[in-house]
């Protein structure tokens, strides 16, 4: 914007200078040159006198000692003599002689010739030569001053409108400072009004917003302690029925299930308490072990899977197997993708679960069912992948969420049959970025 600005005024700058010292070169020109021709003319005319009284040999004489002019100047004579300096008639002076007094051209500069009468009553021409330099003299330096003069007041107003742009950047850079700060997680930045009364209101604007946008976030701030609250205390009512129950075995699936839910409550609720920013400055965790994550969720499930008679297929690769993924994220995943096989498989259905780890990081991660399968999809869109897309009577966001995770961990999903003939979905999952 300085550099706009800059260039703005120094072209209109330069157009006014052009504009105006143009024209007063050209006048200053002109006036050197009727000064000197003027200068000339005064002294031809001095002469116009002593000719009229004074004889040819007194003439020149007086010409030759006493210097009566101050520069070179020729007086023809009727009978051809050329008293002073001597030059040859021209046609000027040929038009002169008839009575006529003038001014001409010539390549040396201009003459100036006057008509007059001898002492014998007879008519001679004075005549004298302005050159050209003589003319000019003067001008060069006059120019070059009114060129040093006129980058002097580009110069000036090249670093005035700077001063003046520099008074409307300063300020506009910082609100951006302030808004970069907002969008970082500092909801106490505030912008100082300063500058144009545009950018002070600007300014004023953005501390509104910064402090509706504080405002806002304590009252979601206090309605996720709330909502925690009000969560934790049925679940925790429910476990405490829950080990009062007369069947061992039962008591424990049952605990066990209200404590999952219990920590996917609070999963949910931390993950609402999240900042959604993206910036580089204190970052969230990002990576975690795929093999340890995905052991855990298999092993809670496989409760559930024995209940309802489905072999489990588990095949891990060695850990840590490192992924771009925090652990509730992708704990997440598998949840829902087993919740999935669960819900739309028959019991008795096998269900495979493997992962395997890239030689350059990441990893694969394959559950495959002996279910039915896929269906076809015939509206033209993505199918099972769009979000809340589901034939079986749920919220159809299972794989959805899926294919977040591996979009977010920098990979891909993809579907496919298993070798049961059901289902298998594919995840490729990123490596850590650090």
């Amino acid at each position: 914007m300085r550099r706009r600005l800059a260039i703005l005024v120094g072209t209109t700058t330069s157009l006014v200078l052009v504009a105006f010292l143009i024209p007063l070169a050209l006048l200053i020109r002109t006036f050197a040159e009727d000064r000197a021709v003027h200068a000339a003319t005064v002294e031809a005319q001095s002469l116009i006198w002593v000719v009229a009284n004074s004889d040819a040999e007194s003439l020149d004489r007086g010409m030759r000692t006493n210097g009566l002019a101050d520069r070179p100047v020729s007086v023809f004579l009727p009978d051809g003599t050329v008293v002073g300096e001597q030059a040859a008639p021209t046609d000027a002076v040929e038009l002169a002689m008839l009575g006529q007094s003038l001014s001409a051209e010539t390549p040396e500069g201009r003459e100036i010739l006057f008509a007059t009468v001898d002492a014998d009553g007879r008519t001679a021409v004075i005549r004298t030569l302005v050159t050209t330099e003589e003319m000019g003299r003067g001008v060069t330096r006059s120019w070059l001053i009114l060129l040093l003069l006129g980058v002097a007041l580009m110069a000036v107003s090249v670093l005035v409108s700077d001063r003046m742009a520099h008074s409307l950047v300063r300020p506009t850079r910082r609100l951006a400072d302030v808004s970069h700060r907002l969008a970082a997680g500092e909801m106490d930045a505030r912008a100082t009004p300063e500058g144009p009364q545009e950018l002070r209101e600007v300014a004023g604007g953005l501390n509104h917003l910064a402090s509706r946008i504080k405002e806002l976030l304590r009252e979601e701030r206090e309605t996720v302690a709330d909502l925690s609250h009000r969560l934790r205390t049925p679940l925790t009512s429910m476990k405490l029925e829950a080990e009062g129950l007369n069947d061992p075995a039962e008591a424990r699936r049952i605990s066990a299930s209200v404590a999952e839910l219990e920590r996917a409550v609070s999963e949910i609720i931390g993950d609402a308490r999240r900042r959604a920013v993206e910036t580089g400055v204190h970052p969230l965790p990002t990576s975690c072990d795929a093999a340890a994550v995905v052991r855990d969720r298999v092993q809670f499930w496989s409760v559930l899977a024995e209940d309802t008679e489905r072999p489990v297929e588990l095949d891990l690769a060695l850990g840590p197997v490192p992924v771009r993924l925090i652990e509730a994220d992708l704990a997440a995943c598998v949840d829902a993708l087993l919740g999935n096989v669960f819900a739309h498989t028959p019991d008795g259905s096998a269900i495979a679960v493997r992962l395997l780890a890239w030689p350059t990081g990441g990893a694969r991660l394959v559950v495959a069912d002996a279910g039915p399968g896929f269906a076809e999809s015939t509206n033209g869109d993505t199918g099972p992948l769009r979000r809340g897309a589901s034939g079986a009577g749920s919220t159809g966001l299972g794989l959805d969420i899926a294919r977040r995770t591996a979009s977010a961990s920098g990979g891909t999903l993809s579907l496919g049959v298993s070798a049961w003939g059901g289902a298998q979905i594919t995840l490729d999952l990123g490596p850590p970025t650090d």
